[in-house]
């Protein structure tokens, strides 16, 4: 099992690639079931998200979606790396790709609140 809880934890972006569609008005809120952690998130460029991820040691494997305020429906995958800050806040490291056939990646941070 994990050194890591995500259940009821909100999240904030630090920063993105310019290819991202969050920003720092995003919130994620997230919850977790043994290795099961999912995410709602909505706010700033983004109407609403969905995330699926299973949690392995330090890592979390997910799949994301979204429609933006724009309308624009997105779908990606990633792979973030968990480390905890001094003040033992959960910081997220992703390395993300859209899915399509465009095959941007990019990567992105975000922080617990």
């Amino acid at each position: 099992m994990s050194e890591f809880n995500f259940n009821n934890k909100t999240f904030s972006l630090l920063e993105n690639s310019e290819n991202g569609k969050v920003n720092s008005e995003t919130q994620f809120r997230y919850k977790q079931e043994g290795d099961l952690v999912t995410a709602d998130y909505s706010g700033g460029t983004i109407k609403f998200g969905k995330i699926i991820g299973h949690l392995n040691d330090n890592k979390l494997n997910m799949l994301y979606q979204c429609i933006t305020t724009e309308n624009e429906l997105k779908a990606g995958k990633a792979i973030a790396k968990i480390s905890l800050t001094k003040h033992n806040k959960i910081k997220l490291k992703l390395n993300w790709e859209w899915l399509g056939d465009n095959d941007e990646k990019g990567t992105s941070e975000y922080i617990e609140n």
